[in-house]
């Protein structure tokens, strides 16, 4: 076990002459399990469009459920997670919250392939994706410590947007290895498609497993452990003692919800709204721009000086994209739909990073770990609650207008609340 004995970023020549490389090891495997993490997390984001395909029988709340339960417990997980690496040490949560991935993803390769599953065995896979979706709030506070001030916007956003593509590599990757024979028939066998096709539905799970033992050997043999990093969970919880945890709470859930949840919901949303289009074909391309763009959110905010500036005009980017993506869908035009929900995701990635740049700068060091892992967790509510508002509102009106409506009420006052504390000249708060 690697464990440093002296730790101080914020001195230039240590930074320069020591640090930098130790961080940017450590970044770049926390990038590795965190991409894991967040595809097992959404694996049923893809696998529940093709179920029925492959002889279950479910109605569309039930897939919306199945889409959205790893975000309700991922989100709860998160609540705990954010507090390990305090308790045990970055290093050792990072290997057990990696490993436990692995449940996940070998029950799910088993249970596709048998259309006579009871749902109740798919929800409680489901549920255990929710072991993935607690590790960004663990990544996220582990990481934190390694880098000075004024280059944790750009880390964040490194470590966390990589981290999101997980989402789309997940999406991008299923299609392709669901079609692959050779893995499939080591597995159990295809399944028949309506017109004759076959796949392997399984592979979409078990494809996972053996990156997740190669990110769990990395993760022992090379990861470092800091001095002085660990904190009493009484330490960590003096955070929701202070308003400005709950504001950026508020506004985490804005960008990352809205981020994480469409990302859950966006296969099933076109598959509702445009049964005409192959879903899956076009699923991945949202959490791509999502996450891809993340990390110029938090570079952004470090060139401006600024997170709350940069936040505050991409809302207001969010607001216009939705109400073109209401517009888009009352006009059933797919092209018109899937280029403004891109720009809605460009504009959450966006987002995303330049809030996590803002909290450093609210928050001492010593609090901003938990911060930010508490923000973390309740903005992956949105994971559920935004696939289930989707399905509620086809449901209920026959479009997801409704849910959308909800959506943009919300930007506007999280555009309010940004302004207000953060953007606006005499708010008091420079970040």
């Amino acid at each position: 076990m690697s464990k440093i004995q002296d730790w101080n970023p914020e001195d230039s020549h240590f930074w320069e002459t020591k640090g930098k490389k130790i961080a940017r090891k450590n970044l770049f495997i926390s990038v590795f399990a965190l991409i894991l993490a967040f595809i097992v997390w959404q694996i049923w984001s893809v696998v529940a469009v093709r179920l029925n395909d492959v002889g279950f029988n479910l109605t569309k709340n039930e897939l919306f459920t199945l889409a959205a339960l790893p975000g309700l417990v991922g989100a709860t997980f998160r609540l705990v997670y954010t507090f390990m690496p305090g308790l045990v040490g970055g290093k050792r949560w990072t290997v057990i919250s990696t490993s436990v991935l692995l449940i996940p993803a070998i029950g799910i390769g088993f249970a596709v392939q048998n259309p006579e599953t009871p749902y109740s065995v798919l929800v409680l896979l489901a549920a255990l994706c929710g072991l993935g979706g607690g590790c960004l709030s663990s990544s996220t506070a582990t990481l934190n410590p390694f880098f000075p001030k004024k280059e944790k916007g750009t880390a964040n956003g490194i470590n966390v947007g990589i981290g999101n593509l997980g989402v789309s590599v997940v999406q991008f990757v299923t299609p392709i290895v669901i079609g692959v024979g050779f893995i499939g028939i080591m597995t159990g066998g295809a399944q028949v498609l309506p017109d004759g096709t076959e796949i392997f539905l399984q592979n979409a799970a078990f494809v996972w497993v053996i990156p997740i033992i190669l990110a769990v050997l990395l993760t022992i043999f090379k990861m470092d452990t800091l001095p002085n990093t660990k904190q009493s969970v009484r330490e960590q919880l003096s955070i929701l003692k202070y308003k400005h945890t709950w504001i950026m709470t508020w506004l985490y859930v804005m960008c990352f919800g809205s981020f994480i949840g469409y990302s859950a919901a966006f296969p099933l949303l076109i598959r509702s709204e445009f049964p005409e289009v192959d879903a899956v074909k076009f699923a991945f391309l949202g959490p791509l721009v999502g996450a891809s763009i993340r990390p110029f959110g938090g570079w952004l905010s470090d060139k401006v000086n600024s997170g709350s500036k940069v936040t505050f005009w991409v809302i207001v980017s969010m607001i216009i994209a939705t109400s073109g993506v209401v517009y888009f869908l009352n006009t059933h035009y797919f092209l018109g739909f899937l280029i403004l929900f891109l720009l809605l995701f460009a504009g959450a990635g966006i987002a995303n990073g330049a809030t996590f740049r803002m909290i450093p700068f609210i928050f001492e060091a010593k609090l901003a770990a938990p911060v930010l892992g508490f923000t973390a967790a309740i903005a992956a509510y949105g994971a559920f609650f935004i696939p289930k508002l989707f399905g509620w509102s086809i449901e209920t009106t026959g479009t997801a207008n409704l849910a959308l409506y909800i959506f943009i009420t919300y930007y506007v006052i999280s555009l309010f609340v940004c302004w207000y504390w953060y953007s606006r000249k005499n708010s008091g708060i420079k970040c």
